[in-house]
């Protein structure tokens, strides 16, 4: 396992990895911080057979989901990695995107524990992460420097390995791409979102904007940013 490489020749949307990783059509389904369910909206509409648990640990994004009235093959759940309302071997698949890295660290370790414990054998958890490079994190860093929880996040992913949690099924790097109309869009969706609690002074605040508006063209700026994919399986023994 890596937590970074030199070259990544991949440049994709998220679901060109994880549709050719998975088969997902007649799967229960659990995703792990589903945040604003915009992923969540994609699997459950895709495909057939799907039922999907996606929890979230952000009140007023879960208050929110509760509001959802078109995604029948859904169900809402306030809760979090480390402690999953669910039975166990009752899970197909799960998902995380880009949110080990906000599980508190103290709790990385038991929520990999909770992960294999509902799995089924022989059951996948696709696990993506940012990787700590790129114009974007040089952008987001000055704000909100997760170096060290992201490293916190492949740990925890290495030892789950490494104890026999899980096997490592594969692991793949790819650019996704990633546009905003402008930094107010940025501003709204990144540092005023709701599961965060930045504090910006107006001298950072001026920083930020400045440093984003290097890369704004005619039709707003655009990033590509490096993600890692951990595809784990659960042992069947």
């Amino acid at each position: 396992m890596q937590i970074a490489v030199k070259q990544i020749d991949i440049v994709c949307p998220e679901p060109d990895i994880y549709n050719r990783l998975l088969s997902l059509d007649n799967k229960h389904i659990l995703e792990l911080g589903c945040g604003g369910a915009h992923i969540t909206r994609k699997i459950a509409t895709s495909g057939s057979n799907r039922t999907i648990t996606a929890m979230e640990v952000d009140e007023l994004a879960h208050k929110k989901h509760l509001q959802v009235t078109d995604l029948p093959n859904v169900t809402f759940e306030f809760a979090g990695a480390e402690d999953i309302p669910l039975k166990d071997e009752s899970v197909d698949v799960v998902f995380m995107f880009k949110s080990l890295h906000h599980v508190p660290m103290d709790l990385m370790e038991a929520s990999m524990h909770e992960i294999r414990r509902v799995l089924k054998p022989g059951g996948l958890a696709y696990i993506s992460e940012p990787v700590y490079a790129g114009e974007f994190n040089e952008i987001l860093r000055l704000f909100n420097d997760e170096k060290i929880v992201r490293a916190a996040a492949f740990s925890a992913l290495e030892k789950a390995v490494d104890d026999g949690l899980f096997e490592l099924a594969e692991e793949v790097f790819f650019n996704s791409p990633r546009h905003y109309e402008s930094f107010a869009e940025f501003e709204d969706n990144t540092i005023n979102a709701t599961h965060s609690n930045y504090i910006l002074d107006e001298e950072l605040h001026a920083r930020v904007k400045r440093l984003f508006e290097q890369h704004i063209g005619d039709d707003g700026a655009h990033f590509f940013n490096p993600i890692r994919v951990d595809l784990l399986r659960r042992p069947f023994l």
